[in-house]
């Protein structure tokens, strides 16, 4: 049977980090932003992604009355998960996340389907928020949901040592 320990590894710098941070967080779309990181538990919440840009930075719409944008202004550390099942894909990041209400910033990230929390774009409680990431860990597979479930449903019927397919790294950006 395969060796989770044994899976291969892959550690990405600079631009193929940015790359594999986009890849799994376009796909994945929502994601949990824990902040308030020094308490136990820290306070975590599902986000939806606008975007993730060309250097990396993670964009979000918030309100400027939610406990997010409350913590974030008392540390600014934070951390966020992606999980996509459909591909067996996942990230987690850490960094620093910054609020910002300016006008531009707005126009650039909203979408319609913020209308569901907002009375527009111009509602004054309009925020976003900007995670600049500074390093994380991946796991991924490299063959896809399909391939990996069938091979381990092999390994597991067969005791057959097997590449589950699966690749892991950390990501420094």
């Amino acid at each position: 049977m395969a060796d989770i320990d044994q899976q291969p590894s892959e550690n990405l710098i600079s631009t193929k980090a940015i790359e594999k941070l986009q890849d799994i967080a376009k796909d994945a779309r929502t994601s949990m932003l824990h902040t308030n990181l020094n308490a136990f538990p820290n306070s975590c919440r599902p986000m939806s992604l606008q975007t993730a840009d060309e250097e990396g930075n993670l964009w979000y719409l918030s309100s400027s009355e939610s406990s997010q944008n409350e913590e974030i202004a008392k540390d600014s550390r934070v951390q966020v998960t992606f999980q996509n099942n459909s591909n067996y894909e996942y990230l987690v990041v850490h960094g620093h996340a910054e609020i910002l209400k300016d006008k531009a910033t707005i126009d650039k990230y909203w979408t319609e389907f913020a209308n569901a929390w907002f009375d527009g774009k111009e509602d004054p409680r309009v925020t976003v928020i900007k995670v600049k990431p500074e390093g994380g860990y991946y796991w991924d597979t490299q063959n896809g949901k399909i391939i990996a479930s069938m091979k381990m449903l092999f390994s597991a019927i067969t005791g057959a040592d097997i590449d589950d397919g699966g690749v892991s790294g950390k990501l420094k950006l």
